[in-house]
């Protein structure tokens, strides 16, 4: 018996294929049992094959008919927020630890470096590409000031979006921003996102605006360097581009935020970067990069706490 946790991944698109390859190449925890899709034709579920993992390509009752299920753990599925509800139906009767990479948001929201320690949900959230980016900054400010306000902006290459991000814009938009608020400490959150068509393709950029009380900028800069440092130890690529940057709203001269009214305070601008570790992406897919970074860590951690539980499908001895 593997000392290692089963896991299928449902979407093998560039995010699933990329996940796969995390998997195989990094977890200590976790090892593939199948790749799950609807195109036969499909190039993620043709490498996954190559690689020697089990495929189907008839979605998710292709996967409940495979042997392999019975020891599947963790489901991660990297398809879209309509078809995660129906995914996680089914595999929560089952037992199935699920990790979303979808914005459905049908579980807690998580971000590794925030709060991966304190869930422990049947389904976990991993927000968006966007939201694992900027959304920690927004923590780190939180944690020395009261944030009034929040706004990020993703700009990403239009070569790193497929028909998954592309089809769940406004998931993104809504997700990003309710997670601003709950796991970042806004008391109002924005979320926008950009998908630049320039070649060669740029490498994801993030910036992050917050409205805080006036607290002592050196303090905030410390929090926000510790908090990059939490990141990168699961996203290498993850970087502040420069300098973080102050700026001081006078009570006289307030900013006009959209359901806050004017408000003053201390604003800190925070630009990043993320750059892809390349294991199946192309480097500029930090966006990318950083969801299954984020999903494997998450991954790991629930398998740890399903082998201590002794509920790991695949751990239980045969009688």
């Amino acid at each position: 018996m593997s000392d290692k946790v089963k896991v299928a991944i449902i979407g093998p698109g560039n995010i699933g294929t990329d996940l796969m390859i995390k998997v195989m190449r990094n977890s200590r925890q976790l090892e593939m049992g199948a790749m799950v899709g609807v195109d036969p034709n499909s190039d993620g579920l043709a490498r996954a094959q190559r690689m020697g993992v089990a495929t189907t390509s008839d979605g998710i009752d292709g996967l409940l008919e495979l042997e392999v299920f019975r020891d599947i753990d963790i489901v991660f599925d990297a398809t879209s927020a309509g078809a995660h509800r129906k995914h996680n139906d089914i595999l929560q009767q089952h037992g199935v630890q699920v990790i979303d990479l979808t914005p459905a948001a049908i579980g807690p929201y998580v971000i590794p470096a925030i709060n991966l320690e304190d869930e422990n949900a049947a389904n976990m959230n991993m927000v968006t590409c966007g939201g694992q980016a900027t959304i920690p900054v927004v923590a780190a400010v939180s944690r020395v000031a009261k944030v009034h306000y929040a706004e990020i902006v993703a700009s990403i290459s239009s070569k790193s979006a497929g028909p998954g991000t592309r089809a769940n814009i406004d998931e993104f938009t809504e997700t990003t921003r309710s997670a601003i608020e709950q796991l970042g400490g806004a008391t109002r959150g924005k979320a926008i996102i950009v998908l630049n068509p320039a070649e060669p393709p740029l490498i994801m950029r993030d910036t992050v605006f917050v409205l805080s009380d006036v607290v002592d900028a050196g303090k905030v800069e410390q929090s926000i360097d510790a908090m990059v440092k939490r990141v990168q130890a699961y996203v290498p690529g993850y970087r502040l581009k420069q300098k973080v940057q102050f700026d001081l709203i006078p009570q006289d001269k307030p900013l006009n935020v959209p359901g806050l009214g004017p408000q003053h305070g201390l604003k800190t601008s925070v630009f990043l970067e993320v750059e892809g570790a390349a294991h199946y992406l192309p480097s500029y897919a930090g966006n990318l990069d950083i969801m299954t970074s984020a999903a494997l860590a998450c991954g790991d951690m629930m398998a740890r706490r399903r082998v201590a539980a002794g509920i790991a499908r695949g751990h239980k001895e045969v009688t």
